[in-house]
């Protein structure tokens, strides 16, 4: 089925520059974009306008990285390191669910709060409990929004209501692949393989969890290099692997082009260059990175290198599913780090609307723009209340929006080719 968009259309080809056009047009047919035009082609013309804005039209945004069960514990606890802040207030909340019940109201009240932000697509840790994964994907499914998820696997370095044993953590994972891979291929929900992190995961786990992605061909997420406490902990654990790098990869863990690694902030050298050839994809997640004292990414390394680099909200260690948020702040903090780094460069607006669509979404597949051949996910965007005195280009009233911009502005989300509302 075609339909024809009309409105102020921005979109990001390639990382340092906007694409444009005003008062243009987007043709969809079923899921995916046949074309942007800045006038109607005459093949299209009589079709009646699914959407007549003033307002902008830009591609939906890209959370690499949430903890959907740390939704109730977001905005707590930011005094405290990573660690302390995992056992006090994150591990003690997961072990909640548990209980069908809980989970029910907690992931009811996660997915309707991400289905109303900015997001469209995003990379999603659950918990150890497979019953209450289940319920989370289901959610996720009648929302229509599109997700990797993944029940997390931890045997070792936790509370005991999270610990698993090997063959269990192994056995429920493999019933919920097994469950999503007989579903519609179609399907916008998917799996992904969720070692928690390496201090929680056996090295037993781990290589049971490498042979099952490279078996069935899916994604991993974990985390890699986020706090210097955490590293420590890591080399304690794997005196065997050269580096934290080296642990995912020497296990399998590391797919290529299928693994995505939230906060990467002390990477050496070599554990940068084992990235670009895995092509990993990087999670920045810098709000969590200042509300749990971890550091500012070197963001300028992965760029330069041609990594692939997205955003995450990284809740609960963020405390906002708003992605606009996250990429103002990760400006803000490449901004800083520039200041005792001067070779590094600052992040630009266009840089950071890129990571936000078409840089995360490329994990996704064809995701994140408005090019012929990507799936339609969007946001239509009313700034008519942030009017300004002076006149503004259309790269300006996006910046603004970004800044100074609420939820109440969305006036309509899309994901693939579907409205959300």
């Amino acid at each position: 089925m075609l339909k024809i968009y009309k409105g102020n259309i921005l979109f990001s080809e390639v990382p340092n520059r906007l694409t444009a056009i005003p008062d243009g047009y987007i043709a969809v047919r079923g899921r995916k974009v046949e074309g942007v035009y800045k006038t109607l082609p005459e093949e299209y013309e009589g079709c009646s306008l699914a959407v007549d804005t003033k307002g902008l039209i830009i591609p939906g945004f890209c959370d690499l990285h949430i903890h959907a069960p740390q939704w109730i514990t977001r905005g707590m606890g930011y005094s405290m390191e990573l660690l302390p802040w995992l056992q006090h207030y994150t591990f003690p909340a997961e072990e909640r669910f548990s209980d069908i019940s809980f989970a029910e109201k907690a992931y009811g009240m996660f997915v309707e709060d991400l289905k109303k932000s900015e997001t469209t697509r995003a990379c999603i840790f659950a918990t150890v409990h497979m019953d209450s994964t289940s319920l989370l994907i289901e959610k996720l499914k009648e929302s229509g929004l599109g997700a990797y998820v993944g029940k997390v696997n931890m045997d070792r370095n936790a509370t005991p209501g999270l610990l698993e044993n090997k063959e269990e953590s192994i056995r429920e994972t493999m019933r919920l692949i097994e469950w999503l891979k007989a579903d519609d291929e179609n399907s916008l929900v998917k799996y992904i393989i969720t070692p928690r992190y390496v201090p929680s995961t056996t090295r037993e786990l781990m290589e049971e969890l490498g042979k099952l992605a490279g078996a069935y061909g899916i994604p991993v997420q974990s985390h890699l290099n986020e706090n210097r406490s955490e590293i420590a902990l890591v080399m304690k654990f794997h005196p065997e692997c050269r580096d934290f790098t080296s642990v995912y990869s020497d296990y399998g863990l590391l797919p290529e082009g299928k693994a995505v690694m939230a906060h990467c902030i002390y990477n050496t050298a070599e554990e940068i260059n084992i990235l670009k050839e895995r092509d990993v994809m990087v999670a920045h997640c810098p709000q969590s990175n200042a509300n749990l004292s971890s550091g500012i990414m070197p963001l300028r390394k992965y760029l330069d290198m041609g990594i692939r680099t997205g955003l995450g909200s990284d809740v609960g260690g963020g405390h906002s599913l708003n992605i606009s948020e996250h990429m103002a702040l990760a400006i803000e903090l490449s901004k800083l780090y520039w200041t005792t780094h001067p070779e590094s460069k600052a992040l630009s607006f266009a840089e950071a609307f890129h990571m936000a669509t078409k840089g995360g979404g490329s994990f996704f597949g064809n995701v994140g723009s408005f090019e012929a051949g990507y799936e339609f996910d969007a946001l239509v965007i009313d700034d008519s209340d942030l009017d300004s005195v002076m006149p503004l280009s259309l790269e300006e009233r996006l910046e603004r929006y970004v800044y100074t911009g609420s939820r109440e502005n969305i006036a309509g989300k899309y994901v693939a080719g579907e409205r959300i509302f």
